[in-house]
């Protein structure tokens, strides 16, 4: 069999990155390559019909690949390479290894044994409208029972009202409270588990016909526990056991040891972990926190957990939820760490950032010979770049304003219109927080936030077309 050719068609710009690239998959996939460098700036303003005029096709090629951004119809470049295989590369450079099929064996990922509880809070607060509607969002972002919250000082009347309904939708759902007057028409209108079961309530438990939460009276010293599980258990109720998460600076650690001791001593027991109590109650975005909460679950065989998003900074706990337990049973079935699987949960900031020099920039600004802007980051400063034009500043209100007076006689360049202006202003925020947040920036396209992105329409570069130069 012959040796693979592939020919690799850029822009200047991206020219030293891609021959990066390809020299490293070379030399791991063994093939031989071209690149060719056509005469335009930023790949991302290419046709195909512009790249059919301006390529030669290496006769030694088997297969040509295409600047990812490439917009329209390839048949130019087809008609081009003759029998040649064309196709687009990917569209972020640091994505050609996953192009190429280098990337770890992912085989089984999205398999998860972690049941996701998702608590409407303070139901009887809230209209039968409100609560149908967070059932739904719930649902959408993975949860398998939409847990519905009671109030202390009960019984609410409206619970049975409330189960039906959410059940219509086709979820599954449990209840949350400790009163028997609001538990057992709950259950009898379609919920499945009762959260919770101590010494106040086991009794009317064994008429319910449901799966129950067993919770110790006492969660400190697991008090009451042992004789809930005994007493549920002989009467053939069917069980988890929830020892209690305790909040940071109430005994965080030792419940967690609490659990561990629980798991030791019902080694094949259904348990459960109400994991809001930390994200919840403590100020960190929640995402970190529900991970490892899920891999100690995980580890020690706790196959269901409750959370909520009532507070702001956890509100796509569910969601964070369903990808995590993903993440943690991958990695703990097969002995791999959980890194380079999933970058869904990495939203604050990027796992890797390349960024030109400012060499490349000058050489840039000195070599395009259009007068459209170009936005970049670089040493934690925002770059301007156009014809014969190089402006930086850590405060985009500065760069704009020196933007401004770079035209002639001091006035603003005559393509800056009010449009223009605005574009800019929006791109160069995008900027700004990239640069704060350690984030990787590309002109026109969203920010990663991981599971949380935006998809974003191409405003400027795809409305333009390739400069002749």
């Amino acid at each position: 069999m012959s040796r693979e050719h592939l020919q690799f068609v850029t822009g200047r710009l991206a020219e030293h990155a891609l021959r990066d690239a390809v020299v490293s998959l070379a030399t791991k996939l063994d093939f031989d390559y071209t690149i060719s460098v056509l005469p335009i700036t930023v790949a991302a303003l290419m046709t195909p019909e512009w790249i059919a005029k301006k390529l030669a096709v290496d006769p030694k090629a088997t297969r040509i690949i295409l600047p990812g951004y490439c917009e329209g119809n390839a048949a130019p470049i087809v008609a081009l390479a003759g029998e040649r295989p064309v196709e687009f590369g990917p569209r972020d450079l640091r994505r050609l290894p996953e192009h190429f099929g280098q990337q770890r064996d992912l085989t089984g990922y999205g398999e998860h044994d972690i049941q996701i509880l998702a608590e409407i809070n303070n139901c009887p607060r809230l209209s039968l409208e409100q609560i149908l509607t967070i059932a739904k969002r719930y649902a959408a972002s993975g949860a398998d029972l939409i847990d519905i919250g009671c109030d202390p000082g009960g019984p609410w009347l409206g619970v049975a009202d409330a189960v039906r309904a959410v059940r219509d939708l086709g979820l599954r759902v449990s209840i949350d409270s400790l009163d028997p007057r609001e538990i057992a028409p709950a259950v009898e209108a379609g919920a499945e588990l009762v959260l919770s079961v101590n010494s106040s309530n086991r009794e009317a438990a064994i008429d319910w016909g449901a799966e129950v939460v067993a919770v110790p009276d006492d969660p400190k010293t697991l008090a009451g526990l042992d004789e809930t599980i005994e007493y549920l258990a002989t009467r053939g109720v069917p069980l988890r056991i929830d020892p209690i998460l305790e909040p940071i600076g109430f005994g965080f650690a030792a419940s967690l040891e609490r659990y561990m001791t629980t798991r030791r001593r019902y080694p094949d027991a259904e348990m459960m972990m109400g994991i809001g109590n930390l994200t919840e109650l403590t100020d960190v975005d929640s995402a970190g926190v529900n991970v490892m909460l899920l891999a100690i679950c995980q580890e020690l065989g706790i196959r269901s957990v409750l959370t909520t998003e009532v507070i702001n900074w956890a509100r796509s706990s569910v969601r964070e939820c369903d990808l995590g337990r993903q993440l943690v049973h991958h990695a703990i079935h097969h002995g791999v760490l959980p890194k380079h699987l999933d970058t869904r949960l990495v939203t604050l900031r990027d796992p890797k950032v390349t960024e030109p020099t400012t060499e490349d920039l000058d050489r840039l600004a000195a070599e395009i010979k259009d007068n459209n802007f170009r936005i970049f980051t670089n040493n934690g400063e925002v770059h301007l770049v156009s014809h014969a034009l190089h402006l930086a500043d850590r405060d985009p209100f500065a760069l704009m304003d020196r933007l401004l007076k770079s035209g002639s006689s001091g006035a603003p360049p005559a393509n800056l219109d009010a449009s223009h202006a605005f574009y800019l202003g929006y791109e160069m925020c995008k900027a700004l927080t990239a640069v704060v947040l350690d984030k990787q920036y590309q002109q026109d396209e969203p920010l990663d936030w991981g599971h949380l992105t935006r998809d974003e329409a191409r405003h400027y570069l795809k409305a333009k077309r390739p400069t002749r130069e």
